[in-house]
């Protein structure tokens, strides 16, 4: 079965690159659900793209967007509807370990309604953290404001990255670090306010 899910995102990954536009869709919208498909291996060469001028960069990037967010929508009624034990069974079929779903209903527990919005921007949490939000039952209309804020950060990251870049593999290698970096370090800062002002009011 695991076999099967590991040819099935490289094929999603090719499918993406050959249809363009609906291509960027499919893959944000499984990137943002329990399929691991790292975006940055959609919206970087997407920006490139742009960069050559067989895309648009402001299209790119919204399709991007709608498709990422469509994606963690899905998933927060998925986890809504089927319940913790049925998501916890599924899982392992789409490499995630029960102890990785576990670890990130603690950051959610932990951190509340702002976590869906620090979880968007985290590696190994952006794919899962609409899945505690639907278990917890969230307000939706939150789940879509902090979600949409997010993915819209995101995906504008990494699509003007690649434009800005373009085919020079080297810088972005190191971009992509430098901006790991940047994006712990704006998280760390996002969460101390956050418990800062939690405690004081």
């Amino acid at each position: 079965m695991h076999e099967f899910i590991h040819n099935f995102i490289d094929s999603i990954v090719v499918f993406v690159n050959q249809i363009g536009y609906l291509g960027i869709f499919i893959g944000m919208f499984l990137e943002s659900t329990i399929i691991p498909i790292p975006s940055e291996i959609i919206m970087i060469p997407a920006g490139i793209a742009s960069a050559k001028g067989t895309m648009n960069i402001y299209i790119v990037t919204l399709v991007g967007t709608v498709g990422n967010i469509a994606g963690a929508v899905f998933s927060y009624y998925l986890a809504l509807t089927l319940g913790r034990k049925i998501i916890l069974k599924i899982g392992k079929y789409f490499f995630i370990k029960p102890e990785t779903i576990v670890k990130i209903e603690v950051f959610f527990k932990k951190y509340g309604t702002i976590s869906v919005f620090i979880g968007r921007l985290l590696p190994g949490f952006r794919h899962f953290i609409s899945l505690p939000a639907g278990l917890a039952k969230m307000d939706f209309k939150l789940f879509l404001f902090y979600t949409s804020l997010g993915a819209i950060i995101w995906t504008s990251i990494l699509s003007f990255s690649g434009y800005i870049i373009g085919e020079n593999q080297e810088l972005i290698i190191k971009y992509i670090k430098e901006l790991s970096v940047g994006l712990v370090i704006f998280i760390l800062l996002l969460a101390g306010f956050f418990l800062y002002r939690k405690k004081t009011f």
